[in-house]
C-alpha cells in the first residue's frame, strides 16, 4: 500500500471476495487515514466462503482498533543479533546468486553487504549511542544494495567503490538518515567495508591477502555453504566491537529495555478504560499523586501567582537579557502547568465540566506520559512526576540567576548549567558579550574549556559545575572507560569555560 493504491486495493478486494480468492494488503501503517474506508468496505462485503484477506502492518499507535479486534492477529518479530541477521540474509539468497560467474570478488562484496545491512539494523538496539534515533532499514534496502553490487560486477574489472559509497549514502541507506552524526557513522562503515583492501585484493596464488573485520577470514570460494559456516562460527551474543562501540554499551541497552518494560507494566496495571472515559473514582485515585506533589512543590513559593511582564529588547548585557527571558519563560511554563492541573482538579471535584483538553491531559498522565502541551514548551523528562520536579527546581534556581546578574556577580560565581532550561542559549549569550568586550566579530571566537585553572586568553569566563558524563569517567586529565561494576553516569569536575579568539591560518 502507498500513494495511489487505495482505489486499486478496493477494486481487487471486491473481485477476490466475489471469486472466493485470497488477497494480501501490505504495509497498512503507511495508509492509516484510509483504514476507515477499508472497514466500511469489509462491512458491506458478502464474500464467498473461500475468501481470505491478509493484512500486514508495523506497530502504529493510531492503527484502527476495530480492524484489529475483528482480525486474527499474528506477530512476527525477527530474533535479535548480528548472527541471526546474517543467517536470515543468506537464507534469502540462493547459491546461484552467490556463485554467479564464479566471481570471487562479487561473493566477498555480497558478504560485506550482508554484514553492513546487519550492522545498520542491529545498531538500533543501542539508541542513542548507536544511532540517535530508530531508522527503518528494511529488506528493500538490502535488495537495492544487492542490485547495485550485481551491476557493479557486470561491467569492467575496475571497481568504482566511490560509486557504491555514493549510492548507499545518498540514495539507499543514507536516504533514511536525517542526522549529521549518524551520517558520519554510515559513511565510516561504507569506507571500512567496501574498498579494495577488503575486496579484490589477492596474491599470485589467488589467496586473500587481507582478512575481513574482527579477525574473520573470507573464504577463497563462491560457495554459499562456506559463508554460512563463517556466520555459524560467530558468537550468539553480539560483541560491542562488532559495531565499534565500547564494551559497557550493553548496560545502556539494558536500561532502555528495562524502562520500556516498566512503562508497559504500568499501563497494564491500570484499567484499560481509565484514560478513555471519565470515572471520578479512578481519575481521583490515579491522578492524586501528581496533584499532591504539585501542591507540595509550590507551597513555599509564589511562582504560580508571580506577575511578570515580557522582557523588552535592551541594548545592555546579552547575558542579562538571556537570564531575564529565561525567567519569564520559566514562570509562564509553571503557570501554564498549574492552570492545566487546576482544570483537571476541578473536573475531578465536580466543579467544572470535562473538556477535550482535560481529557487528553488526564489520559497522558494516567499512562505515565508527559502531556504534549507540556513537552512542546520545554522538552523535559518523559515521566510527569520527574517533569514537574525539574520544572519547579529550575524555575526557583532562575530567580537566583537573575539576582546575581542584576548585581553583576553572576560570572564570578560557580554556575550549574543544569539549572537552566536552555543552557546552550546561555553559552551563546556569553559568546556575544565576549565579542562586545573584545570588539570583535562573533564568528572569530571559538569555545574552550579548562580543568587546570583559569583560561588566560578568556576575557569573560565562567566556572561551570553539574556536568555529567555517560559511558566513561574524566578525572580532569584523561578519559577512562567505566568498569562493569561502576556507575554508567559519572560527574565531571568543575571547569572554566570561555570564548577566545581563534587563530586563522591563511
Amino acid at each position: 500500500m502507498g500513494q495511489g493504491q487505495a482505489d486499486l486495493a478496493i477494486q481487487t478486494l471486491k473481485e477476490c471476495a466475489r471469486n472466493g480468492e485470497w488477497l494480501c494488503l501490505k504495509n497498512l501503517h503507511l495508509v492509516i487515514p484510509w483504514l476507515p474506508v477499508l472497514e466500511k468496505e469489509l462491512n458491506t462485503l458478502q464474500p464467498q466462503p473461500n475468501f481470505r484477506l491478509w493484512l500486514t502492518t508495523e506497530v502504529h499507535p493510531k492503527f484502527t482498533p476495530i480492524l484489529l479486534q475483528s482480525s486474527l492477529k499474528i506477530t512476527c518479530e525477527a530474533p535479535p543479533g548480528l548472527k541471526k541477521n546474517l543467517l536470515r540474509t543468506y537464507e534469502s539468497w540462493t547459491p546461484e546468486q552467490i556463485n554467479k560467474k564464479g566471481n570471487l570478488s562479487r561473493a566477498h562484496s555480497l558478504f560485506c553487504l550482508a554484514w553492513f545491512h546487519a550492522v545498520c539494523q542491529e545498531r538500533r538496539n543501542y539508541i542513542p549511542q548507536g544511532w540517535t534515533k530508530f531508522y527503518e532499514f528494511s529488506l528493500s534496502d538490502l535488495r537495492a544494495g544487492f542490485d547495485i553490487i550485481d551491476r557493479l560486477f557486470e561491467g569492467s574489472k575496475d571497481f568504482q567503490w566511490e560509486f557504491v559509497h555514493g549510492l548507499f549514502e545518498n540514495a539507499i541507506y543514507g536516504g533514511r538518515i536525517d542526522n549529521y552524526f549518524d551520517m558520519k557513522v554510515l559513511r565510516s562503515y561504507l569506507e571500512q567495508l567496501f574498498n579494495s583492501n577488503v575486496i579484490g585484493n589477492f596474491n599470485a596464488r589467488g589467496r586473500k591477502m587481507t582478512s575481513f573485520l574482527h579477525s574473520i577470514s573470507l573464504p577463497n570460494s563462491c560457495s554459499i555453504l562456506d559463508y554460512r559456516h563463517i556466520i555459524e562460527s560467530l558468537p550468539e551474543d553480539d560483541k560491542p566491537d562488532f559495531f565499534g562501540l565500547p564494551a559497557n554499551i550493553a548496560r545502556s541497552s539494558q536500561r532502555m529495555i528495562s524502562s520500556q518494560v516498566i512503562s508497559q507494566l504500568r499501563i497494564l496495571s491500570r484499567s484499560v478504560s481509565a484514560g478513555c472515559k471519565f470515572d471520578r473514582e479512578i481519575w481521583s485515585a490515579e491522578l492524586s499523586p501528581i496533584l499532591s506533589l504539585w501542591k507540595k512543590l509550590n507551597q513555599n513559593s509564589n511562582l504560580i501567582h508571580q506577575k511578570v511582564t515580557p522582557p523588552v529588547e535592551r541594548q545592555g548585557s546579552p547575558i542579562l537579557s538571556f537570564i531575564t527571558l529565561e525567567q519569564f519563560s520559566a514562570i509562564r511554563l509553571v503557570q501554564s502547568v498549574h492552570q492545566s492541573l487546576a482544570s483537571l482538579s476541578k473536573v475531578i471535584r465536580g466543579t467544572s465540566l470535562l473538556s477535550s483538553e482535560v481529557q487528553r491531559l488526564a489520559s497522558a498522565l494516567i499512562n505515565q506520559k508527559c502531556p504534549l502541551t507540556w513537552q512542546s514548551k520545554w522538552e523535559g523528562p518523559e515521566d510527569p512526576l520527574q517533569y514537574i520536579r525539574s520544572l519547579v527546581a529550575r524555575a526557583l534556581a532562575i530567580q537566583n540567576w537573575v539576582e546575581k546578574a542584576e548585581k553583576q556577580k553572576l560570572l564570578s560565581d560557580t554556575l550549574d548549567l543544569s539549572e537552566l532550561f536552555h543552557p546552550d542559549a546561555f553559552l551563546n549569550a556569553l559568546r556575544q558579550e565576549t565579542a562586545r568586550v573584545m570588539s570583535c566579530s562573533v564568528d572569530s571566537l571559538k569555545f574552550t574549556a579548562s580543568w587546570k585553572g583559569r583560561i588566560q586568553e578568556g576575557k569573560l569566563q565562567v566556572k561551570i559545575t553539574g556536568l555529567l558524563l555517560e559511558g566513561c569517567s574524566f578525572d580532569g586529565n584523561r578519559l577512562s572507560e567505566n568498569l562493569h561494576d561502576s556507575p554508567s553516569v559519572s560527574s565531571v569536575l568543575p571547569c572554566y569555560m570561555a570564548w577566545i579568539p581563534q587563530v586563522l591560518n591563511y
